[in-house]
């Protein structure tokens, strides 16, 4: 559990401090400050999955915890656990500073709660960064972190939402007020996606390897 919460804080603590880093060197260009917010948060995937993984799974994300359980990887009696950590990892860093509306629009502009496009980029958005995980399960466990790292900072370009798939980090961007943050008012409709889209990712591959519960343990080696 307490890799879990420091993992998720960690990660959290990249995506909106690297975004309010980026923010502030790009000179008012928000594509240097998205590209640089993009890189580091794939970086630290790549560290934070490798450093956390064999002790926890490295979920950091209640929608992997509850498609891992779904399939056997770990206890339905851990979940609840595993998303208080998460949760309060949330919690620990969340983030904080002036706003900059000009900066922050492009991460808001199709966060609507009425924007049916954005929705639905988002569950597809979910639903291929699933598949990728779930798939690299089957191939080989040990490119599971640059696999998730690598879809995630390309999926920042090509996806309305900026690719946060992600409830903790969904609740942390609400309580932020920087470049990285979303409205508050819009939590709620990025959560149910995430979750549509985790579900249908999980049911997918259930359906393309029938072996998947079997697999769904050795996506890391725990130590002992």
């Amino acid at each position: 559990m307490v890799a879990e919460s420091l993992g998720t804080a960690l990660l959290l603590a990249t995506v909106i401090g690297s975004g309010i880093m980026g923010e502030r060197l790009a000179g008012g260009n928000v594509a240097v400050a998205l590209l640089a917010n993009t890189l580091a948060t794939g970086a630290a995937l790549v560290a934070l999955i490798l450093t956390f993984g064999p002790i926890s799974g490295a979920h950091f994300n209640p929608a992997v915890t509850l498609a891992d359980a779904w399939q056997g990887g770990i206890r339905w009696a851990d979940v609840l656990p595993y998303l208080g950590a998460q949760i309060a990892g949330r919690l620990r860093r969340r983030g904080g500073g002036p706003r900059d509306v000009r900066a922050a629009a492009l991460l808001r502009v199709s966060a609507r709660p009425g924007g049916l496009r954005a929705d639905v980029q988002r569950v597809r958005g979910h639903v291929r960064a699933a598949c990728r995980h779930l798939g690299c399960v089957r191939a080989r466990p040990s490119v599971v972190p640059f696999a998730v790292a690598a879809y995630i900072t390309a999926a920042y370009w090509f996806t309305a939402s900026t690719s946060f798939a992600n409830p903790a980090v969904t609740l942390a961007r609400a309580a932020s007020d920087t470049f990285a943050g979303i409205r508050p008012s819009d939590a709620p409709g990025f959560i149910v996606a995430q979750l549509t889209g985790a579900a249908a990712a999980t049911g997918l591959f259930r359906w393309l390897i029938p072996t998947l519960p079997e697999s769904a343990p050795d996506v890391v080696v725990r130590s002992r």
